[in-house]
């Protein structure tokens, strides 16, 4: 492999998918090794690889860095996207939370209805979408990167809910609007063949 950040996990979204768009809002190109059998993830955990066994995992920085929210909070520290100060760290988490909790895990639980109720509670303990272009401070960070990912979804769902909310423009910063043309490395929707092969590889394992 060459000297890019490297991600190790499945050709679909999951617990990944904020992973690359953290990186991609940092405007760091990253190579991708998908799990596709049993035997890939069997020799990762035998080689010393995946730490508690866990997937995804990113190396980087001479690391093999595992669990998704430590992942991205190492991503945010260093690189710039993780507030400038506590009290904008401690707003930071609060939202990224409320966001990151999705899909519920409750059965009785719709998702749409669940993200809408995530995404328009943001916008409502926040107050500042009329008045400021982030979320939190004056500076883009992992909140807006976390929201733009959920409203982004909630659109793949239901196209026109964010229509009364012109200020959340997700595809008005250049490195999110590079990440999400045509052939770049934003995954699609999980069908049935990404759910299957998850299963084959870590039926046991979370994902």
């Amino acid at each position: 492999m060459s000297g890019k950040v490297v991600l190790y996990y499945f050709d679909g979204r999951g617990k990944m998918e904020s992973i690359r768009w953290l990186l991609a809002v940092a405007g760091v190109e990253f190579e991708e090794v998908f799990l596709t059998t049993r035997a890939q993830y069997e020799k990762l955990v035998n080689d010393g690889a995946l730490l508690f066994h866990q997937v995804p995992m990113v190396e980087m920085d001479g690391m093999k860095l595992v669990q998704s929210k430590a992942i991205r909070n190492y991503i945010a520290g260093k690189y710039n996207l993780y507030g400038k100060e506590l009290k904008e760290r401690c707003m930071y988490l609060s939202t990224a939370v409320s966001v990151l909790q999705w899909p519920p895990q409750s059965p009785d639980l719709n998702p749409v209805e669940h993200l809408w109720d995530v995404v328009e509670r943001e916008i409502l303990i926040t107050d500042t979408l009329g008045t400021s272009q982030f979320l939190v401070g004056n500076q883009l960070s992992c909140a807006d990167v976390n929201f733009f990912e959920a409203c982004l979804m909630l659109e793949e769902e239901l196209p026109t809910i964010l229509s009364s909310f012109p200020n959340i423009q997700v595809s008005s910063i250049p490195t999110i609007n590079k990440f999400l043309q045509p052939g770049r490395q934003r995954k699609p929707v999980p069908d049935e063949v990404h759910v299957k092969i998850v299963r084959e590889v870590l039926s046991h394992i979370y994902i």
